[in-house]
């Protein structure tokens, strides 16, 4: 872990009370950690939108499992981007709905174009994708202590 450095923001009390609603409604333990999310948020954002970085992410998908070989064109499009697709799980929502969700690691422009090549089958009715964090170029793990799965 990084070494803890404070320092301090002005800010208008309107903004000020604002936040600490914000902080209030998510349940954060403190002012730090709702601005650590937020800092962590707009940095995965800034590199998601230069393709400065890869990326972690979601893809959610709710679907109409009736449509005629739409599970067989998903598939197929996860098949061809294998090296992008790190794991999917499928879940009845009932008769007719189906949710995925599909993790996601590379070049932000890659996933962004599978994504997009998903979200765009005919029988799609919700998709989203979420970028989840920043992945250090060329490391799959950027810590070197094991963990056990």
């Amino acid at each position: 872990m990084s070494e803890l450095v404070r320092f301090s923001v002005s800010l208008e009390k309107d903004l000020l009370d604002a936040f600490d609603q914000f902080c209030e409604a998510g349940r954060f333990a403190t002012r730090s950690e709702a601005i650590r999310q937020l800092l962590r948020e707009k940095l995965t954002s800034a590199a998601w939108a230069t393709d400065a970085a890869n990326v972690a992410a979601s893809l959610t998908l709710v679907y109409d499992h009736h449509r005629t070989r739409l599970t067989d064109k998903m598939l197929d499009l996860q098949h061809a981007h294998a090296d992008r697709v790190v794991s999917s799980m499928h879940v009845h929502l009932d008769n007719d709905l189906c949710l995925e969700v599909i993790v996601l690691r590379g070049p932000a422009a890659d996933l962004q174009h599978l994504a997009s090549e998903l979200s765009g089958l005919k029988g799609i009715h919700q998709a989203q994708l979420v970028i989840a964090r920043a992945i250090a170029d060329g490391q799959d793990h950027p810590h070197p202590h094991p963990h056990q799965h």
